[in-house]
């Protein structure tokens, strides 16, 4: 009898063992063990790369060139320039990389710039998974996907040293401080990113409709305030030189790209490409599909909302996937009619697919090999008919897979309460 018994306790201890193991991979309320493991191997990841791995020059040396002429005086944006063409970035990036010019003895010293870097990689996982804990939507076993797997990410970073990580940084910890309920200081830091590159207004139409609900039409005023004044401070300098001077080259919505460079648009001709008609058409069909999500999905998160001019507070806290649905959503539909992707555009949205894709009904086998294409379309240089076209496949299909989910159904949103 008491063998018996003791065999039991056995089974289920081992059963209770199992199923705690389970909940480690696949429940997305047991992330952190996860999240920690792949912070630790992308540590290990980071100083191999640094260290095995070839760093290639693109835009550092530019970079250096541009912030070298404010270094020397020069306030006219008309005349900052480098090896790859004029300053186009607003002046948050002058001062970053003015800050890192000196650190790394005047953008000589790489090695301690790819240091800078990987920190700068590590931080971005700390903030996402934070973001990731609040939604408790994407499994643990996904990380796998957003940590060491990706070649291109890695080569973003450390191997090119670009400065949309910077921006994307500051966008994360908007975002994360948004999920918190910090709207002010979450309105500073992504006026702070949009500063450094102006990729970041592509959340702008959904952080506006969050401002609505959250804050009402006088509380939005005045978070837009926060927003405005940041580009405006830092731009002091260079507005009493030349203002239009540097609007002109700081946010240049016009500004044409090279076709040997798209990542997205290699399945078209050249001329088509840079055919007038053709942009327009991409941002009509931007627009159009941005308003079939907030009039037909966005609406569906916040019962009770009645969407006008003059709007009071929302009487609910808005929980993590209220905020991060359209943020993320508008910014992949910003994304997927781009005028033209250049590689390092890929940290635009890669931190925000696995939270997408494991809010479509899709099939984890579907979301796993959409990943993967991406990746491959991503890694593709140059990029070739094929990869062009899988990559907006994949955009459709995430696209698609959003405009069937029910996680835009949420009756009845409840505040997101920490574990105990």
């Amino acid at each position: 009898m008491a063998a018996s018994v003791k065999k039991i306790t056995e089974k289920d201890s081992k059963k209770s063992a199992l199923s705690r193991f389970k909940k480690f991979i696949f429940d997305p309320n047991y992330a952190i063990p996860a999240m920690f493991l792949m912070l630790m191997s992308e540590i290990v990841v980071n100083v191999l790369v640094i260290h095995k791995i070839k760093y290639t020059e693109i835009d550092w040396r530019a970079y250096m060139q541009e912030v070298e002429g404010f270094i020397n005086g020069t306030y006219d944006y008309m005349l900052l320039k480098g090896d790859t063409g004029p300053l186009v970035y607003p002046a948050g990036f002058v001062y970053i990389y003015t800050a890192l010019y000196y650190i790394t003895d005047h953008g000589v010293n790489i090695r301690l710039a790819q240091y800078i870097f990987a920190i700068l990689y590590i931080l971005t996982l700390l903030v996402v998974f934070d973001i990731y804990r609040w939604a408790r939507r994407v499994p643990p076993y996904a990380f796998c996907f957003m940590c060491c797997a990706s070649y291109r990410i890695h080569s973003i970073y450390i191997l090119r040293l670009f400065n949309d990580p910077v921006a994307m940084l500051f966008m994360y910890i908007a975002i994360d401080l948004f999920i918190r309920q910090h709207w002010t200081l979450g309105c500073l830091m992504y006026s702070l990113g949009v500063s450094i590159k102006m990729n970041l207004l592509l959340f702008s139409p959904a952080l506006f409709i969050l401002l609505m609900i959250s804050q009402g039409t006088l509380g939005t005023i005045k978070h837009l305030t926060v927003c405005a004044l940041p580009q405006v401070l830092l731009a002091i300098p260079f507005l009493k030189v030349n203002a239009v001077g540097y609007v002109m080259r700081s946010f240049d919505l016009g500004r044409q790209f090279f076709y040997k460079w798209t990542v997205n648009w290699r399945l078209i001709q050249e001329e088509v490409f840079l055919n007038r008609n053709f942009q327009l058409a991409l941002l009509a069909s931007h627009i159009l599909l941005l308003l079939i999500f907030i009039f037909i999905k966005f609406r569906k998160l916040y019962p009770n909302v009645s969407f006008s001019i003059w709007m009071s507070p929302y009487k609910r806290r808005l929980n993590a996937n209220q905020i991060l649905l359209p943020l993320l959503t508008v910014n992949l539909i910003g994304m997927s009619f781009s005028r033209s992707l250049h590689y390092q555009f890929y940290i635009w949205y890669f931190h925000g697919l696995h939270y997408l894709l494991w809010s479509t009904p899709l099939p984890t086998v579907i979301r796993m090999l959409t990943l993967g294409v991406m990746e491959l379309s991503w890694n593709t240089y140059p990029s070739t008919v094929e990869s062009s076209t899988m990559l907006h496949v994949c955009h459709g299909v995430i696209i698609l897979g959003l405009l069937f989910s029910s996680a835009f159904n949420e009756s009845s949103p409840v505040e997101h309460k920490k574990k105990k």
